[in-house]
């Protein structure tokens, strides 16, 4: 082979490099991006020929559901970021939980003994001493844990518009509560909210034999939605 020959094949084979590298980032990104919308881990570039441990705390809940579930509360409700948007409204919800009320509470299920419901008076968004020592307790008991859910909710007395507005007031209590005790200059990334009005999501009196600050005879369907379910969640994403 004669040397312009010889440069023309080099050449040739420079000039397709770095589509056959861009080809294969391509398919490695669409692989990660299938196990991510599939609710798995995806290892980091850096990482992405080792393999992803779960922390202990992981083990116990933290399916590939409940991971979708949080992600997309992460990244379509502006949780998380530059905190210009914060929490999502019931329609938003059913969108980024794509599942039934009923199922979308199960997930929670297994948090009953980190996780509580703070009970507010009926159209009131004002957390009383049993709320504020609750809350202050289970937001204390981080253990390391990344990410901290307030899903706010209403009973269904009143409009449906009324009680949107409600259960976000709730939420905003509970973060303003957080803000004024204590001083987590990561706040804003750890906390995420949900306000479900009386729309989507009610709790039954499953729920009432977990920790709440509502009094023993206040736990009828109506009570235990005027509030807040609340916990911290390590689910390594």
């Amino acid at each position: 082979m004669n040397s312009l020959a010889l440069r023309v094949v080099l050449g040739i084979a420079c000039a397709s490099a770095p589509m056959v590298m861009a080809g294969g980032w391509v398919r490695g990104a669409g692989k990660r991006l299938e196990k991510i919308e599939a609710g798995e881990a995806v290892a980091d570039d850096a990482d992405e020929g080792e393999v992803a441990i779960a922390t202990a705390a992981d083990e116990g809940y933290c399916s590939g559901d409940l991971r979708k579930i949080l992600r997309r509360v992460l990244q379509s409700c502006g949780l998380m970021g530059s905190g210009e948007v914060r929490g999502c409204q019931p329609v938003q919800a059913k969108s980024v939980a794509t599942m039934t009320g009923e199922d979308f509470n199960a997930l929670f299920l297994p948090l009953s003994q980190r996780a509580g419901i703070i009970q507010f008076d009926k159209d009131s968004a004002e957390l009383d001493a049993a709320d504020s020592t609750l809350l202050d307790k289970l937001f204390a008991d981080q253990r390391g844990a990344s990410y901290f859910f307030v899903v706010a909710r209403s009973s269904p007395e009143g409009s449906a518009e009324h009680n949107r507005e409600l259960s976000q007031k709730r939420a905003d209590a509970v973060m303003g509560r957080l803000r004024s005790v204590f001083n987590d200059p990561d706040l804003d990334r750890e906390v995420g909210m949900l306000w479900l009005g009386e729309e989507y999501a009610q709790l039954d009196q499953d729920f009432c034999s977990w920790s709440r600050s509502g009094a023993a005879d206040k736990c009828k369907p109506k009570d235990i939605n005027r509030s807040a379910f609340v916990a911290w969640i390590d689910c390594r994403l």
